[in-house]
């Protein structure tokens, strides 16, 4: 007979199995606006919806929580995170200042075979038919993100988990809802790779200076977008 105070390791797995299914399924919401900024997560309705129980969905959202998706409000509870400009500026100026020390860094220390994969992974962006249509550059997640490769052929972890662990996914979230504007994408490939250029040319200066200026050209875009969006708001009490 089982004891009923010893934990099922079947159960067990099967619970975190769909922890993390749903919490892969709403993260992806999340970032790709399915969700949108500042929704407030009911927990009765994404169990309905994902049809999975509570505890697991408690911990797919502990989760997002983590990844900064998620904020809890006092008296209110968990919402989709929604940054105002100046927050999404700073986070912008964060990126700059951090990714351009990885790339000093990966200049120094990314080995040929590394390099030559991260061209590969360039290869595969300007093939992507989203790209070759002009409509956004390609954006999954991990070894397939330049940004990410570079990072990590840093060496440095400290980096690597601010960058690619505690921020990552809500900086994705904003690369993909800015990606879409006009002549950016090509924008960004043309610099993606004059940055690989430098890292495989071991010049380390050059490579942060590079990708400095690429994340501030990004930062000057959600600026615009920005400035129009103010442009074009009607003013209170127009109809």
């Amino acid at each position: 007979m089982l004891d009923v105070t010893t934990p099922n390791p079947v159960a067990q797995d099967e619970a975190e199995t769909l922890s993390e299914h749903v919490f892969r399924r709403i993260q992806s919401a999340i970032i790709k606006g399915e969700i949108a900024p500042g929704s407030k997560i009911s927990e009765p309705e994404l169990a309905r919806t994902y049809g999975i129980s509570r505890g697991p969905l408690r911990e797919a959202i502990h989760r997002l929580e983590g990844q900064k998706l998620l904020v809890r409000v006092p008296h209110v509870g968990a919402r989709v995170v929604s940054l105002s400009h100046a927050e999404l500026i700073e986070l912008y100026e964060i990126r700059e200042s951090l990714e351009g020390m990885a790339c000093r860094l990966a200049a120094e220390r990314m080995n040929q075979a590394q390099i030559d994969e991260l061209r590969r992974v360039l290869d595969l962006h300007e093939q992507d038919a989203a790209f070759q249509a002009g409509v956004g550059y390609y954006q999954q997640e991990g070894d397939f993100d330049f940004h990410y490769r570079i990072i990590q052929g840093s060496g440095n972890r400290t980096l690597a988990k601010l960058l690619c662990d505690e921020l990552y996914q809500l900086v994705r979230m904003y690369r993909l809802q800015f990606s879409a504007t006009p002549n950016r994408p090509r924008q960004a490939f043309a610099e993606h790779h004059r940055i690989l250029d430098a890292i495989a040319e071991r010049d380390g200066e050059l490579a942060e200076l590079l990708m400095r200026r690429h994340i501030g050209a990004s930062k000057r875009n959600i600026e615009r977008h920005f400035q129009d969006a103010q442009k074009t708001a009607k003013p209170r009490g127009e109809s």
